[in-house]
Formats: structure tokens, C-alpha cells, sequence
């Protein structure tokens, strides 16, 4: 938000110092980098006046310094981040969404310095998620039309497009199992194929009353979906089936807007 970033050390559950710039604009997405060239994890972020910022942890006393930042198009907000976790060369390839329905992927080389590899705009979705595949495609998911772009990340080339029954108020794609998983914005999760618009399953929640984007993801090597919602609990639901498996209460009201997942735990938060 418009505190900038802050990050804790979660066995020490100590906030770190890090290096915040107001003038950036409030933060917008981030994402964590780690390249097979690298000893250490990269933070990379957006924020809403179009600031896509790298920060990396200092050796000599921990502390996470900026290492590059760059204002992107014309300055809107960036909607989205990630990056090519099966690029072998060196660097870090990232993908990035903005407000005005621009597609840029770039280069962070080795020097800390960011190349662009192409800058594109859609027709009329503006992207709310974008993931890498195993194959060096991109997928971009539209916000307000449920549009599925796949592109080809070294030129920008679309190579199909479809489109789901919904609006997409955010988006966890499972590369191994080549299926996403999105907020419909109505009465839960649905989950699909990348590749294909018809529903694989629902995962059907209490009815939204606030219209806002919840997270959702997929756990225990995506056979578990965990998702957010607007009266203060935390779903979990088998993935075959769509069976509830646990409700989990986190307050009696409130939006439980972000999640994130690892192999065994998962942790969320109000916003």
C-alpha cells in the first residue's frame, strides 16, 4: 500500500530495514526472484505510478537496498508481476501488466540493469495476472472481460485467446497440472484448463457482498485450492472434487483479500 514495502524475517518474526520510496506511489503487486545464478532472493515490485522496483538484501549487514528501478509506459499503475523461473541464461526475465492494457516483458541482466525484451498493448483487456509457462510463453488474464492471452514472451506474438464466464478478480495458474484457478467474483473459485474455456470445477463459497478481488492458490502440489473472501474466513477445498474441506475462521468480519501458500503451510491476512 502507500507505506511501501516492509518485510519480515519469519523465524525471527523481525522486521527487516529496507529502503522505502514514497514517490514511487503505493505498491501494487510483488513478486520474490531467485535465478539459478544467484545466491540470493530478489524482491521485485509495482507499484500505482508505474514504478517496477528491485531490491536486494545487503551481505554486510542484511539490510534490502534498491539495485534498480524504472518507470514503465506512460506511468499508470502496474496490475501484475512474475518472472521466468525456467529461464537458464543469466538474469531474470520478468513479465508485467499495466492499467492501460500494456504487456511488457524485460531483462534484468546480470548487472542489475534492465533490458526490454517487447512492450505490446491489448485490444481491450486489461491484465489482472500474468504467469510464465514451461514452454517461454505467457499467459495474461483480463480483469473486467475474463480474456485469456497466450503470447509468445520473446516477441509478443498472440498465439491463441479465449475467453471464461467471468471476470477474473485474481488468478493462480498450476504449471505442472496446466490449469488455473481464478475468483469469479460472483460465489467462489472455478478452476480451468489454460488452455480450454469450459469449467473444470466450482468451488462455491458463501455469496460476495463486497465487490472486491480475493486471492486464491493452489496447496500440497496443487492438490488443494485455499482462497480468500469478504466475511473473514479461509476456504479450503479439494481440487477433484470441489469438496469443502475446512472452513477456517480468521475474524467474524472483515476481507481476507491476501494468501500465500507453501508446500506445508499457508498463512493469510486481512487487509
Amino acid at each position: 500500500g502507500t507505506d511501501g514495502i516492509k518485510l519480515w524475517n519469519i523465524k525471527s518474526r523481525k522486521e527487516l530495514t529496507c529502503a522505502n520510496h514514497e514517490s514511487y506511489g503505493a505498491i501494487s503487486c510483488a513478486t520474490w526472484i531467485k535465478t539459478k545464478h544467484s545466491s540470493t532472493e530478489t524482491l521485485c515490485y509495482g507499484t500505482g505510478m508505474g514504478y517496477l522496483v528491485f531490491m536486494r538484501s545487503n551481505p554486510v549487514d542484511n539490510h534490502f537496498q534498491e539495485i534498480t528501478a524504472r518507470r514503465l509506459g506512460t506511468g499508470l499503475e502496474i496490475t501484475c508481476v512474475a518472472w521466468d523461473a525456467s529461464w537458464i541464461d543469466a538474469g531474470a526475465r520478468i513479465a508485467i501488466g499495466m492499467r492501460d492494457n500494456v504487456i511488457q516483458v524485460l531483462l534484468l541482466n546480470s548487472n542489475s540493469q534492465l533490458q526490454s525484451i517487447f512492450a505490446g498493448r491489448l485490444e481491450h483487456t486489461v491484465p489482472k495476472s500474468v504467469a510464465f509457462t514451461q514452454r517461454g510463453n505467457i499467459y495474461i488474464f483480463g480483469l473486467y472481460d475474463g480474456n485469456v492471452v497466450k503470447m509468445n514472451a520473446a516477441d509478443g506474438v498472440i498465439l491463441s485467446e479465449h475467453c471464461y464466464d467471468s471476470v477474473i478478480g485474481c488468478a493462480a495458474v498450476s504449471l505442472k497440472k496446466e490449469l488455473i484457478v481464478i475468483d469469479n467474483a460472483t460465489n467462489g473459485f472455478t478452476l480451468y484448463s489454460l488452455d480450454r474455456e469450459d469449467p473444470i470445477q466450482y468451488f462455491v463459497t458463501e455469496p460476495q457482498s463486497v465487490p472486491v478481488p480475493k486471492q486464491v492458490a493452489f496447496g500440497e502440489e496443487s492438490k488443494i485450492i485455499v482462497g480468500g473472501s469478504d466475511n473473514g474466513s479461509v476456504y479450503l477445498f479439494e481440487r477433484r472434487t470441489g469438496r469443502m474441506l475446512e472452513k477456517l475462521a480468521h475474524s467474524k468480519t472483515g476481507l481476507v483479500q491476501t494468501i500465500t501458500v507453501r508446500p506445508e503451510i499457508f498463512a493469510f491476512c486481512l487487509p
